[in-house]
């Protein structure tokens, strides 16, 4: 008699009585257990390992001992799953599915020992799908009555869980004040108002050796805490309404039932503060800066933080290692070195504080994805996705819009793409989404597709001049500087000067009287009228040499007759351009 190898599933949505020696897991195997038993004439055989999932719902399919079940499902050790009622194994129609194929794909079968129904009819598919229809509309209930009740419960002022705030520990359905944590947050505030700076705020705590108090969850008795105060830390108690006798839920503020840490005068006079520091409302345009925030890490992992610095009316933006910008980095300078990014090998990441200019990496990421999608049967065999040659005209269209919107760095497209930016020691690795890659191109992915597509980038970050910029080996500029408006004003202005000189009879002197600049500086502009073609075009189009600027070209490039030494000098790798000429050399 064939041997068929049978694994019962148990699951409870809530941790309510799981303490206890025979709780509702233990209930439900020993039924299903009985259940094998009884078919042993069948040849069933109860596998000894335990899949109990306690405490986790049935809307999600990230359960430990469930996704430990598929494994053994797809490795071909288990035949039959056999569960006390189907909404045990899930209680979602389309988590049903996804299971039901990976069963199929694998061969296997399910079993609920209290709802008999035959899945090979018609009638039987349909009396399953009404079951799990009823199970998901049963949590979907139970999830609205629990938020109504939450809702209601706050507006009553009551605490309902979590994480209590720093000063204050559960009590009941209310909060009840830690005494030298509640002292503690009444300095915080009495310090903001003396120095009206977060920043400023958490370098003191800092230098007076403040940390936050270490604490234990009570559920699992985790300890956390016992480190410097981050500026987000700050904001967060400086801004909480609990502090003030406050309960917050979902934009609305009620009265509590706990005692106030911060007095209300206090309270306000700190919020006042706040929405004084604030510089300007937040514009449309904000939306596309920072586009790789919470995406981008360096070699060893450690995520990239968006920051930004001022200077005058211009606004200059970073990606900084975390410990640089907490100011926990061994050492700041090490970090702005060319060294500290662009060596090591591939797999070693950088120097600790990294720091990238936010427009470089941007452009670079969103110009790599976007030539990805230039090329849609290439993007297709990266991402195994199924083509037919009906669908290419189509297929090329969606392709071409979405890498113009990529270029444009849309917000949304980056989403939807971008899994992961990793800056490596000598390059760059952007890990895409294959589902994201599928959805975007309108395809369905293969059966083994992969669930991330990765692109590597032979690029290192390098200083040029006072900045720094990502440049490839041959010391092109990863990205375009298109906004170099200056030195696009100059070549221009050359140009217009020389020309006025050969036919207005003027000589540089009178020129320069008119347009009300020196002499010496109209003949180092008029120069640059002198540059080959192929010069004067890459610095229109911004692909100079990375870190080549006007003050190279006044630094005597424009003065080198020789176009094949201006290229040299100008152009990145040095290539010599091969530029048509007239008979006169021009």
């Amino acid at each position: 008699m064939k041997r068929v190898r049978c694994a019962i599933y148990t699951r409870k949505s809530s941790e309510e009585g799981l303490e206890q020696g025979f709780n509702s897991l233990d209930a439900q195997r020993e039924a299903c257990a009985a259940y094998v038993l009884s078919q042993a004439s069948e040849g069933w055989q109860l596998l000894p390992d335990i899949y109990d999932d306690g405490g986790i719902s049935g809307g999600t399919l990230d359960r430990p001992a469930l996704q430990r079940l598929l494994g053994e499902v797809a490795a071909g050790r288990v035949d039959i799953i056999v569960v006390y009622k189907v909404d045990r194994l899930t209680r979602s129609l389309l988590d049903f599915a996804r299971l039901v194929e990976a069963f199929d794909r694998a061969g296997t079968s399910f079993v609920s020992i209290t709802q008999s129904f035959n899945t090979t009819t018609s009638m039987g598919r349909l009396t399953l799908n009404m079951l799990l229809s009823f199970a998901q509309f049963e949590r979907e209930v139970t999830a609205e009555r629990i938020r109504d009740k939450i809702a209601a419960s706050k507006a009553r002022g009551m605490w309902m869980g979590g994480t209590p705030p720093l000063g204050y520990r559960p009590d009941g359905r209310s909060l009840a004040i830690v005494g030298d944590d509640a002292a503690l947050i009444r300095d915080i505030y009495r310090r903001y108002l003396a120095l009206g700076n977060v920043r400023m705020l958490a370098g003191q705590l800092e230098a007076e050796g403040i940390r936050t108090p270490r604490r234990e969850t009570r559920g699992s008795g985790r300890s956390f805490g016992g480190g410097v105060f981050s500026r987000g830390q700050l904001y967060t108690i400086l801004r909480n309404p609990v502090y003030a006798g406050d309960i917050p839920h979902r934009g609305h503020i009620w009265p509590g039932l706990h005692e106030a840490i911060v007095d209300r005068p206090t309270w306000d006079a700190v919020q006042a503060r706040l929405a004084d520091n604030i510089r300007g409302q937040r514009s449309a345009t904000d939306a596309h800066h920072s586009l790789l925030a919470g995406r981008i890490v360096d070699g060893a992992g450690e995520p990239l933080v968006a920051t930004h610095a001022c200077k005058g009316s211009s606004r200059y933006r970073y990606y900084v290692s975390r410990s640089l910008q907490h100011g926990t980095a061994g050492s700041a300078k090490a970090a702005t070195e060319p060294g500290s990014s662009g060596g090591g090998s591939a797999g070693s990441g950088p120097a600790p504080g990294l720091r990238l200019p936010a427009r470089e990496i941007e452009g670079i990421v969103a110009g790599t994805v976007a030539g990805l999608f230039d090329d849609p049967l290439d993007l297709a065999e990266r991402a195994s996705l199924a083509v037919t040659g009906a669908a290419l005209p189509q297929l090329a269209q969606r392709c071409a819009a979405i890498a113009a919107e990529l270029r444009q760095r849309d917000t949304g497209r980056i989403t939807q793409l971008v899994r992961r930016v990793r800056v490596l020691g000598a390059g760059v690795e952007i890990e895409l989404y294959g589902a994201g890659i599928a959805a975007a191109c309108g395809l369905a992915p293969a059966r083994d597709a992969p669930a991330f597509v990765t692109v590597p980038l032979a690029v290192r970050l390098t200083r040029t001049g006072r900045a720094m910029r990502l440049v490839h080996d041959n010391g092109a500029a990863a990205t375009v500087a298109s906004d170099d408006a200056a030195l696009v004003r100059l070549v221009a202005r050359g140009r217009q000067w020389w020309g006025e000189l050969c036919s207005s009879g003027l000589d540089i002197r009178a020129l320069a009287a008119r347009e009300g600049v020196t002499a010496s500086w109209m003949t180092r502009v008029v120069r640059l009228a002198f540059l080959s073609p192929a010069v004067t075009e890459a610095a229109l189009a911004g692909k100079l040499r990375a870190g080549a600027s006007a003050v190279d070209l006044f630094g005597g490039a424009a003065t080198v007759p020789e176009w094949g030494k201006q290229a040299t000098l100008l152009l990145p790798g040095g290539a010599v351009p091969s530029p048509v000429c007239d008979k006169a050399g021009r």
